[in-house]
């Protein structure tokens, strides 16, 4: 069968149970619709539960965590912030809205992840010219956890706070503590293609009751107390809906069977894709002690071998995913680095070199929980006949 006698294989789409809508019902029978209400509070619930942090405000948007998860550390215009290049531009956009810079951290190549050792050359470095990074924001990328051993303990021989991004990783751990936890605040994404979506939304955590009612404050327009509406600082409307918090209910209690089967779809491709010449699924091993949720499986290609001599072209990334495309099968290539794009020209970086090679070499493949054995075994005869 060619493409078009193929449903479309999409890289990671939403994947409901069975209980949202009875939350979405409640909600409207109850004409609880706006951004409070019950599925707002219990979805908040239900996260600190998952993550094990007692402090939860649920948002719009993973960016806008993210965004007030800034400005609860303090960074304003002026200031720099750590940051991996290898990640979504999502990660460093609430920076520039900050009026702050980032600066960027290269990778280190067994988990893709910022680097330990880049990061001590740019802290250092930058204390060298008299500008102490605010924060360092930390991104597990695609839900495998970063070196946190060594990286907490830079952040405290520096005095440094975190903040995490794990809007790849919920559900993920490192020695049994969840990811999103290890930050003064930590930030999750429910989009839609994440492990678990609210269709469109995100959350911020923290351990100190001060923070969140400060960005739960900040995400509903700063309104002071007071019987009108009186506005003394600036204040973003940033709540999530009790609507899509219902959705969110439902899909927190399918958390740990997300998990297990992105986990499984993982182990099939490295099974199933071992044979294919050139090309491998990575990155395979877990740092010891982390457990991956495995958002999305991801494939390098083999460097180009300059004994091999002339010759056809190597496969390459776009060569692969247009294969698939042809097959009707949706792919995607790894994050391009930040310090590559043209938005963030200009930026202080450190290294480069690995996360413009991953960049290079890789591939998303299609990750959704939904998948039947017969769409992961098309996906790997799309691989096999591209590479053949």
């Amino acid at each position: 069968m060619r493409s078009q006698d193929h449903d479309r294989i999409f890289l990671s789409p939403p994947h409901l149970g069975r209980h949202e809508l009875n939350y979405l019902h409640k909600a409207i029978e109850d004409n609880w619709v706006a951004p409070a209400g019950p599925n707002l509070a219990g979805f908040e619930a239900d996260i600190c539960a998952a993550v094990n942090v007692p402090h939860c405000v649920a948002l719009s948007s993973g960016t806008a965590a993210l965004h007030l998860g800034l400005l609860l550390l303090g960074v304003g215009p002026g200031d720099e912030v750590l940051c991996p290049s290898f990640t979504f531009v999502a990660s460093a956009n609430p920076i520039l809205y900050c009026g702050a810079t980032p600066v960027f951290v290269d990778s280190e190549p067994d988990t893709w992840n910022l680097c330990p050792v880049r990061l001590r050359e740019a802290i250092e470095d930058r204390l060298r010219r008299g500008k102490k990074p605010r924060a360092l924001l930390l991104v597990h990328l695609y839900g495998v956890p970063a070196k946190m051993t060594e990286i907490l303990a830079l952040a405290a021989e520096f005095d440094l706070p975190i903040l995490e991004d794990a809007a790849e990783a919920l559900g993920a751990r490192f020695k049994g503590q969840p990811l999103g936890s290890f930050g003064r605040v930590g930030v999750f994404s429910f989009n839609g293609n994440k492990i678990l979506t609210t269709s469109g939304g995100g959350a911020l955590v923290a351990h100190d009751r001060a923070l969140a009612e400060r960005a739960r404050f900040l995400a509903t327009q700063a309104k002071d107390e007071a019987p009108h509406y009186q506005h003394s600082e600036v204040g973003y409307n940033y709540r999530l809906s009790n609507l899509l918090a219902g959705i969110g209910r439902g899909q927190m209690e399918l958390l740990a069977d997300r998990v297990k089967r992105r986990r499984e779809i993982f182990r099939w491709y490295q099974e199933h894709l071992a044979g294919l010449p050139g090309l491998a699924v990575a990155p395979a091993a877990e740092p010891p002690g982390a457990l991956a949720n495995r958002w999305l499986t991801t494939v390098l290609l083999a460097p180009p071998d300059p004994a091999d001599g002339p010759g056809p072209p190597a496969a390459t990334p776009e060569t692969l995913r247009r294969a698939l495309e042809a097959r009707n099968i949706e792919s995607r290539p790894l994050w391009k680095p930040l310090h590559l794009q043209p938005l963030f020209a200009g930026a202080p970086v450190y290294g480069g070199a690995v996360c413009a090679d991953l960049f290079a070499r890789g591939l998303c493949l299609p990750s959704g929980t939904a998948l039947a054995e017969a769409d992961l075994r098309r996906v790997a005869d799309a691989l096999r006949e591209a590479l053949a």
